[in-house]
């Protein structure tokens, strides 16, 4: 909105509405406790998306991958999920717990969990127990029509002890990275585990038959293509494996040694003992910056290696009677723009494509991987300003959102969140939300839900991923709606990109890489025209236009990309939607949300001044807020007669505390439960002739109504209201 326009409108706001100056330092010190009551699951609630669901998942039968989305295979209707990672440990042992955790979920909109742990003990056994809470817990899911996706194994679950038969070499200190992909004997284990888990009976059930298990991931976060690939590193037993499977590869291509070592120009490194077949490998920084002809056949070598893996897997899910889809990993590789797209190839050899992503927040101290404790310092990182990963970097142009769709298959991101204990991780729900929508996303699954309750697990420490919180879960009613019902319109396919695969072995890389971090110096050099040659590299704003597509072929083929110049504003700092339904202004970081039946504005609200949507007219003076109305009858905003207006600023503990840093923060105390939401303020107003016959009325946390709070003509904020019904 241009200065003019939000001049005249405040003014209008103020004169027409009555609404007073909102003073910054009025909301910027007082923080109100959030403590939920224990939900009853009242009738009446206002936010129970539980009918979004189906009776019980599975209902529809099990599900497939068509036509670059996710469908219900026996009546071929499509769906998306809005889905939470759950870890068994962190999941109650008896039904009527499980039970619970998933009628909370359901209510809020939760259609998939993605159950992350393994089925094995420390010795590769089969854990019998854990396989029994794992039905359990699908059983529990799908009464409340919520469907399951196994994640089964993930290289850090795992250290092998000497004289282990299958893992030979390990000293019970490191672990197995890469070795799944090349030792078969460890494939054999692993394909024992997905057997125990998926053909346990049970008083006859066995997962294996329920269409309520949507999917199966092969291998979690791990690949030869990331920097944990060194098999200098690992143990003579398995670097012997895989040097020998190189060799054995590099003479059915050449014929001979000698004519590898002639190809290659003679480049040879430590390790390579052609007398007894084995060629040992360079590091991932020489092969993707150099170049060679040995670093393109290593590539090649292993790109084919993964991809054999993947599909050997695949099929024997399939062989052993898995019906649901099956993806291959998940994870993020050393070279974005050229080892990335060799990657996402590697895994089109399954049925839809998985990825990982966070928005960190520079946490560093003692144990910040996985914990926040005292004496951690972090940095408050907007995602809507593009913020740099450090302080004062400038900003890069990556979001874990932004989505390519690969050979029209759908597309999952399997973790993701903006961490703890960034203020600005209230933006993630709405940002997930619409941007999925807009990108034909077909599954967003957040990290990481630690129990049901609304507790910030006070202990010595508290884990900087919890989904229970206000400004997570609390913002999932309205996110669920966007995002599942489509509130938010896909937009236009604006790059169709085609990527020779001998091209990609070559090192030549992708004009459209998924996860490089450009910054904002860089992006400035980049080309707005349309258009844009298929060797060059896309503006990566193209993810907040519309939908992107990348099809591998052996032929090669022609690569289109839109006219972005309509959409992106580099000089402005905005960015908009092709449909025309969101505007990021990234330099204020604010997004504007102007959908028929979705109408609000999610970030700087001080910045972006008085808004008005079509039907809204939003007046906030606070620097972090999150206002939405969505329509609960599916009707537009302008002739819907029940709608939810939900409304969050951000969190932090009780008792939280911090010291300047240097322009980072420092923690001095974790604080503890309850959890607290500063205290929020603002007038909204319906701009609809007839707002003044809508009743509003503030609902509590589990969405009961508390109060009456006038029409929707002017409606003023509570401090600590997060959700309001607006009815006829």
């Amino acid at each position: 909105m241009k200065t003019c326009q939000s001049v005249l409108f405040v003014a209008w706001a103020l004169a027409t509405l009555g609404i007073a100056q909102i003073s910054t330092a009025d909301t910027t010190e007082h923080w109100l406790p959030f403590a939920p009551a224990a939900d009853a699951f009242a009738a009446d609630s206002a936010i129970d998306l539980r009918k979004l669901n189906e009776p019980q998942a599975g209902d529809g039968g099990f599900i497939a991958a068509r036509d670059g989305q996710f469908v219900h295979g026996r009546t071929n209707q499509p769906l998306r999920f809005w889905a939470v990672n759950v870890s068994p440990e962190n999941l109650p042992d008896d039904v009527a717990g499980l039970r619970r955790t998933a009628r909370i979920l359901a209510k809020h909109g939760v259609n998939l969990v993605r159950i992350h742990g393994g089925y094995f003990n420390e010795d590769g056994s089969i854990n019998a127990a854990r396989i029994r809470k794992a039905q359990l817990i699908v059983q529990a899911m799908k009464a409340e029509g919520i469907y399951s996706h196994f994640s089964t194994y993930f290289p850090l679950w795992i250290q092998p002890k000497p004289g282990n038969p299958f893992l030979a070499g390990y000293d019970g200190k490191t672990h197995p990275f890469a070795a799944l992909y090349f030792n078969a004997d460890f494939q054999k284990q692993y394909e024992s585990w997905w057997a125990a888990l998926l053909t346990s009976a049970n008083n006859g059930y066995k997962l294996l038959d329920d269409p309520a298990v949507m999917g199966a991931e092969i291998i979690n976060e791990d690949s030869y293509l990331f920097w944990t690939f060194r098999p200098e590193t690992f143990p003579g037993p398995q670097r012997a494996l895989i040097e020998k499977q190189f060799g054995d590869w590099l003479r059915k291509k050449y014929g001979s040694f000698d004519a590898t070592m002639h190809a290659w120009r003679q480049i040879g490194v430590k390790g390579d003992e052609p007398a007894i077949g084995r060629i040992a490998f360079r590091p991932l920084y020489n092969i993707f910056s150099n170049r060679t002809q040995r670093d393109k056949d290593t590539a090649e070598f292993l790109v084919e290696s993964q991809r054999v893996f993947y599909a050997k897997e695949r099929q024997f899910l399939k062989t052993l009677g898995f019906k649901g889809v099956v993806t291959a990993s998940n994870w993020a590789t050393a070279s974005p723009a050229i080892l990335g797209p060799l990657e996402k190839y590697s895994y089109t050899v399954c049925d839809f494509l998985d990825r990982h992503g966070y928005v960190s927040c520079d946490d560093k101290g003692p144990n910040s991987d996985w914990a926040i404790m005292v004496g951690q310092t972090y940095l408050d990182r907007s995602a809507l300003r593009f913020d740099g990963e450090t302080l004062n970097a400038p900003r890069q142009f990556v979001n874990p959102i932004m989505d390519v769709h690969y050979d029209d298959k759908p597309s999952m991101i399997s973790e993701t969140t903006f961490n703890r204990p960034s203020r600005y991780r209230s933006e993630a729900p709405l940002y997930f939300a619409c941007y999925g929508a807009l990108q034909h996303s077909d599954a967003i699954v957040h990290f990481v839900l630690d129990g049901s309750d609304w507790s910030v697990k006070p202990r010595y420490f508290m884990q900087p991923w919890t989904l229970m919180s206000p400004a997570m879960m609390g913002q999932f009613p309205a996110a669920a709606l966007i995002y599942r019902r489509s509130l938010v319109r896909p937009g236009a396919e604006m790059a169709a990109i085609n990527l020779k695969v001998a091209e990609l072995e070559s090192l030549n890389g992708t004009p459209l890489p998924q996860d490089a971090a450009f910054d904002e110096l860089r992006a400035r050099d980049l080309p707005e025209s349309g258009h844009i040659p298929a060797d060059n590299v896309i503006d990566p704003l193209i993810h907040y236009v519309g939908a992107t597509h990348v099809t591998f072929t052996r032929d090669g083929g022609t690569s289109t990309v839109a006219d972005l110049r309509p959409f992106i504003h580099r000089a402005n700092k905005t960015a908009d939607s092709s449909t025309h339904e969101l505007h990021l202004d990234y330099g204020s970081g604010a997004l504007t949300i102007n959908a028929p039946c979705a109408q609000g504005v999610s970030g700087n609200l001080h910045a972006a001044g008085s808004v008005r949507t079509t039907d809204l007219a939003i007046a906030c003076d606070m620097d972090l807020a999150h206002i939405i109305v969505v329509s609960l009858d599916d009707k537009p905003i302008a002739s819907s007669t029940k709608m939810l207006l939900q409304v969050m600023s951000e969190e932090q503990p009780t008792d939280w505390k911090t010291e300047d840093a240097g322009g980072l923060k420092r923690i001095t105390n974790i604080g503890h439960d309850p959890w607290t939401i500063r205290q929020i303020s603002g007038q909204i107003s319906l701009t609809r002739s007839d707002a003044a016959s809508l009743k509003v009325t503030a609902l509590d946390a589990n969405g009961i109504r508390l109060q009456p709070m006038g029409n929707a003509g002017r409606i003023s904020l509570e401090p600590s209201t997060i959700y309001y019904l607006i009815e006829r």
